[in-house]
């Protein structure tokens, strides 16, 4: 069922064309993502969706009844309204409907109401009306709903009385989102809603969204969010759309072979081209040759040329070299203590980085991964303990947010004083490679975006040659085609990268080793951060198997009068959790038939199949949010008899004491 459908927009500002004709559809339960280059239009479409602007051409078509959220509908308010009851007015129908009711109850338990029953019958069907829209609009937890979300974005009971006018824009923007979440409107439209949110936050929203069955159509810089949470990609290049059926990752490959085959049917083309073109010019002037020469060039006339495809927009190059290699033992920290004023923000921090090594440095926002990071480039002291860097160590050093740069300097200044070696031309060709061309290098560094100062201290970074980059998110401004070359170039890096980042896919294709940090150390893991969400999972399931395991044997051995009371009913239990778990795995193993099966049809459909697979995996998706619906109902049975099993032993406990 459609929800949401725009066919065909167009859209201009200055007369400058931004859509061109950009089709968008969206059906219940879609989750899409939409992707493009900075300034593609991508904010654009998403504003003609919710209405705030209207398209030059073209329609926007709503379903009738279909509620569409947008989450900066909702930053501008400034008032005393608490945190709370900003969230809680998302469920003003819910909560008109259940001052209804009270008041049907009301007015149902007056004695003369009894006395004519034909009010008392229109009265009664009314109230048992509204109780079925209460029921279906989840009336009888919408409280429940509201701190849900809040404790999903971070803001605790302690928070709930807060003025709204009192938050930062991070805090409203956080707030803003989780008014949307908890009305729960039949199409979320977000732009960039991963900002000012950390890891564990991010987390919850991902699983927030998978399990929703709100459409969702999503604009975000966050390749690892569009991986877990989208199932259809729609892009945005010049002005126009086209669907890819698959996340962010299977859109790549699809759109790679797209361009690769438009490629080589250019290329044939123009080959073919070429030797009609050389036959005519051979034979035309021979008579004995002359038709088949005019032949020839009629069919060249007639032909339907292909296209040259379009020139991909300029890539970011960088290439990270060392001018000479540090040791095998790079850094060895010991007992460290980090912090401000003698305030420690983690202690007992002990970890050994060898070369080669590409350390990501995780925890919650305030667990002091910059500070770490200052503290081993020298910026801040210690508060205890002691670390070393080892022989033929070379630091190079990008900070978050660096104040170093000189903001009244032009580009070409700041490269050429950092750097008086080089001559006018090394140094414009260097500046060309992160993308600063023409009289763009003689902007004042103060004029530049957030992008452009990115670019130009990752260009000062390559230059110096380090054999050891300690990295502050460095991916922070940067587009996904920047983002891109930045991992492929540190992939390729012979020396050592320490880094903090919040950007879970350049941790996923970059991390060798993750250190998790905590107020009392660090947890170190082997491998990127997928290896890591799976170790930290197994874990955790470990624990819940244990935790059951020792309720069971510690029951087993209480006092035989306790054992007697209940044995059936501790064997049943028993079964249940195990098969539950035996449940948990068949799904497993469905779903990962089924992801199977979804990026099969994408990667090896050809262009002309495309379209009509996309009902074929739409039938997929649906199948597979079952199945996670069942996982997720088994998953929480097993957790729940495994809590029965614990609340049994100290029963019995208690019992064996008493």
């Amino acid at each position: 069922m459609i929800v949401l459908q725009a066919n065909r927009v167009k859209k201009s500002y200055d007369g400058i064309e931004v859509l061109r004709g950009a089709s968008l559809t969206v059906r219940a339960g879609d989750k899409i993502g939409l992707v493009g280059r900075n300034g593609a239009g991508k904010s654009t479409l998403m504003r003609i969706l919710t209405g705030q602007e209207q398209p030059d051409e073209g329609e926007v078509f709503v379903r009738s009844g279909a509620e569409v959220g947008y989450v900066a509908q909702f930053i501008g308010r400034d008032d005393d309204t608490s945190v709370y009851d900003f969230v809680a007015e998302a469920k003003r129908p819910i909560q008109a409907l259940e001052r209804e009711l009270r008041d049907l109850e009301a007015r149902m338990s007056d004695p003369q109401l009894y006395e004519d029953e034909a009010r008392f019958a229109e009265i009664a069907l009314l109230y048992e009306e509204r109780t079925r829209r209460f029921e279906a609009l989840g009336g009888y937890q919408w409280e429940t709903d509201v701190r849900r979300v809040l404790a999903g974005l971070n803001f605790s009971r302690e928070m709930y009385s807060i003025p709204i006018a009192t938050l930062s824009g991070g805090q409203r923007t956080r707030l803003a989102l989780a008014r949307l979440l908890a009305g729960r409107p039949d199409v979320l439209l977000l732009d960039e809603p991963t900002n000012y949110l950390d890891m564990e936050t991010l987390a919850w929203l991902e699983d927030f969204l998978i399990h929703s069955d709100m459409s969702l159509v999503v604009i975000s810089h966050d390749r690892y969010f569009l991986d877990r949470v989208t199932r259809l990609t729609v892009s945005l290049e010049d002005g126009e759309t086209r669907a890819y059926p698959g996340p962010y990752h299977v859109y790549l490959e699809m759109r790679a072979a797209e361009r690769e085959e438009m490629w080589r049917r250019y290329e044939a083309q123009q080959d073919e081209i070429a030797r009609m073109e050389a036959f005519i010019a051979r034979n035309i002037a021979r008579a004995s040759t002359h038709r088949r020469a005019q032949s020839r060039r009629r069919m060249l006339e007639r032909m339907e040329r292909v296209e040259r495809p379009a020139a991909d927009d300029p890539a970011l190059w960088m290439r990270f070299g060392v001018r000479r290699t540090s040791g095998e033992d790079v850094l060895e920290v010991r007992d460290l203590a980090i912090g401000y004023g003698g305030q420690a923000l983690a202690r007992n921090i002990r970890f050994r980085v060898q070369r080669g090594m590409r350390l990501a440095i995780l925890g919650p926002n305030g667990a002091g991964k910059t500070t770490l990071l200052r503290t081993l480039v020298g910026e801040i002291r210690p508060l205890a303990g002691w670390f070393r860097f080892g022989q033929g160590v070379e630091l190079g050093y990008y900070a978050q947010e660096d104040g170093g740069l000189p903001e009244r300097e032009r580009v070409i200044d700041v490269v050429w004083n950092a750097y008086p070696d080089l001559d006018h031309t090394s140094v414009r060709k260097l500046l060309a490679q992160f993308l600063f061309r023409g009289e763009d290098v003689m902007k004042p560094v103060g004029a530049l975006s957030g992008g452009e100062q990115s670019r130009l201290r990752l260009c000062l970074l390559m230059q110096s040659g380090a054999n050891v980059l300690v990295m502050d998110e460095p991916t922070n401004h940067l587009d996904i085609p920047s983002k891109e070359a930045l991992e492929a170039a540190l992939a390729d890096y012979d020396g050592t990268v320490i880094f903090v980042s919040h950007d879970r896919y350049f941790i996923d294709q970059l991390a060798t080793h993750i250190a998790v940090l905590r107020p009392d150390g660090v947890e170190w893991y082997i491998g990127n951060y997928t290896d890591y969400i799976e170790k930290v999972m197994e874990n955790e399931r470990l624990k819940r198997i244990e935790g059951a395991d020792d309720a069971e044997a510690e029951s087993a051995h209480a006092p035989r009068a306790a054992s007697d009371a209940r044995p059936e009913r501790r064997r049943i239990r028993s079964s249940e959790a195990r098969k539950l778990e035996a449940e948990i795995a068949q799904w497993e193993e469905a779903a990962h038939r089924m992801e199977a099966e979804m990026e099969r049809i994408a990667r090896e459909q050809s262009e002309a199949a495309i379209a009509q697979e996309v009902d074929r995996l739409r039938d997929l998706d649906a199948q597979y949010k079952r199945l996670e619906a069942e996982y997720q109902r088994a998953l929480e049975a097993w957790e729940s008899k495994s809590l029965e099993l614990e609340a049994l032993r100290k029963a019995l406990e208690d019992w064996g004491g008493g």
